[in-house]
């Protein structure tokens, strides 16, 4: 068995925190790692479930092998069962060639299937049947592929309460869930909060060749005080952004945002009335409002140009692919999909 060790350095010293929470979540990985048991990994958007699944494999006897990730939420219907099993040429109108799918990939070693929850409910039997039986057909085949790799899956939704509202297989759960591991969010483990940061400020420091700055015990009271809805995740993106706008040794409060210091958070259109006259004097200078046209809704329409006009150029730089696009904007696909189909820019998806 792997101990998780990449060159002296462990994958467990990635997961910071020493709350008895996290002391659980730590003591759950290295007993389950070496098993071949499946794992499912709960917890909400933002802390850590990734991390740990890649624990589990770099401390398994699999940690040679390859750790596949699939975003099940990502990708329509169609595109995750191609994306998980495979297609051969022909199986679809795009399927100009055979094309080998993320279990075959993760063969000899863990695929993680993060928002399980997200999975249809056609592709849950199929998964079902990996789980029970190890093997498979691609997309337009007959010929049964079998497949040896460990199964990590993870959800931020409560899955008694999908299979409640009909959205989730019983049996498929109970599949998956022979070892679950609760990720507890940043809120209910403050005690790790100074680690954190300062496990954040050195990454970030370095990375941006900074000296490695000290945070104050004021600062982190203020911090430890916020709720977190982003849990680490958000504190990680903080942290970074801090240490972009630093200019001294030490991380100081303003340098955080206005909502985590508890303050309200800044939001444009609070101060549009104020700057109307302004703005649609600078309208009608740029050709995008008539003069004398009334511009009570003239922030609104700016708003929707910018917002139209920069999905229309990261649509183009990622040629069209809207699983890349949102990304690349931090939104979710299906409101993607919304704003395609809202501002008429389907020619420039696909």
């Amino acid at each position: 068995m792997s101990n998780g060790t990449k060159g002296g350095f462990s994958v467990m010293d990635t997961m910071i925190g020493t709350s008895q929470s996290m002391l659980d979540v730590h003591r759950l990985v290295r007993q389950v790692a070496s098993t071949s048991a499946t794992v499912l990994l709960l917890g909400e958007t933002g802390t850590g479930k990734e991390l740990v699944a890649k624990a589990v494999h770099e401390m398994s006897p699999r940690a040679s092998g390859p750790f596949i990730r699939v975003n099940c939420g990502a990708l329509s219907e169609s595109l995750l069962e191609s994306e998980l099993f495979g297609h051969v040429k022909g199986a679809f109108t795009s399927a100009f060639e055979n094309r080998t799918g993320r279990f075959e990939a993760a063969h000899g070693g863990t695929i993680f299937l993060d928002e399980i929850n997200s999975m249809s409910y056609t592709l849950q039997v199929k998964l079902l049947r990996v789980l029970q039986e190890q093997e498979f057909e691609r997309v337009g085949d007959t010929k049964t592929i079998r497949v040896d790799c460990r199964i990590v899956a993870a959800t931020n939704r409560d899955l008694l309460d999908e299979i409640d509202a009909g959205r989730f297989r019983e049996d498929l759960y109970y599949r998956l869930n022979v070892v679950p591991i609760y990720l507890p969010p940043l809120r209910d483990r403050p005690d790790d909060l100074a680690d954190l940061i300062a496990h954040f400020a050195k990454r970030y420091a370095i990375a941006n060749s900074r000296p490695v700055p000290k945070v104050s015990e004021d600062v982190i009271a203020v911090l430890r005080s916020y709720a977190w809805p982003g849990n680490v995740r958000e504190l990680q993106n903080y942290v970074e952004r801090a240490i972009v706008l630093s200019s001294g040794e030490t991380l100081t409060l303003d340098l955080f945002p206005p909502h985590v210091r508890g303050m309200a958070p800044i939001r444009l259109n609070r101060s549009r009335s104020n700057n109307l006259e302004t703005l649609c004097s600078e309208l009608v200078t740029l050709g995008l409002l008539d003069a004398g046209e009334d511009c009570t809704n003239a922030y609104d329409r700016v708003v929707t140009l910018v917002e139209k006009e920069l999905i229309l150029q990261v649509l183009r730089t990622c040629q069209g692919v809207q699983t890349k696009a949102a990304t690349k904007l931090g939104i979710n696909r299906n409101t993607l999909h919304k704003k395609i189909t809202d501002y008429h820019l389907e020619s420039e998806a696909r």
